[in-house]
């Protein structure tokens, strides 16, 4: 049986659920209801606030923060010092906040740096590229990348770019569906 394991230097509440494997590095916090699934890597510097939902299988590199109203569901890689927003319109004076929620799908990757504005989705094994700003939904298997982030093509789900035929260059999966506008997806 897997145990988990927590750095002496972590801040794990006691109200906070952690699955088996997971692995909890220097000195991240996991805030009370928070959740985290089975075979985690939760890595350096890692804030996860009050809340949280994290899925299995997830890959959280150091300084990344999860601010309450964010779920990760499993699979899914956090690149480091990327962020999650949690309120549209924030504003120091304000003691009253409404927090918008943000779902990461299944198998997506988002990388270092992002920014992920709240109240959107990424899609299913969706990619962001290091330093984008999102600022809408990514749909599923969508590569985006840039300030504000667009899509520039589509990925599979083992993470390569697919090619114009719709056919992954590593694993050769295809993916023939078509979105509204014509464009292939998968």
């Amino acid at each position: 049986m897997e145990h988990v394991f927590i750095h002496p230097t972590a801040e794990v509440s006691p109200q906070a659920r952690i699955g088996r494997g997971t692995k909890i590095w220097n000195h991240a916090q996991i805030r009370e209801d928070a959740v985290v699934g089975e075979r985690c890597v939760i890595s350096k510097n890692v804030y996860v606030d009050a809340g949280v939902s994290i899925g299995s299988g997830v890959k959280i590199q150091n300084n990344v923060n999860l601010y309450h109203g964010v779920t990760v569901e499993d699979d899914v890689f956090l690149g480091p010092s990327m962020t999650f927003t949690n309120d549209r319109f924030p504003r120091a004076f304000q003691s009253a906040f409404s927090v918008s929620e943000t779902l990461v799908k299944r198998g997506a990757s988002i990388g270092a740096n992002a920014t992920i504005r709240c109240g959107i989705v990424i899609g299913e094994y969706a990619m962001v590229g290091s330093g984008s700003v999102v600022t809408r939904e990514v749909p599923p298997h969508a590569l985006v990348v840039g300030n504000p982030a667009r899509q520039i093509g589509w990925v599979c789900r083992c993470g390569a770019r697919l090619g114009r035929d719709g056919r992954c260059p590593d694993c050769g999966a295809r993916y023939d569906a078509l979105q509204e506008d014509g464009e292939e997806r998968p």
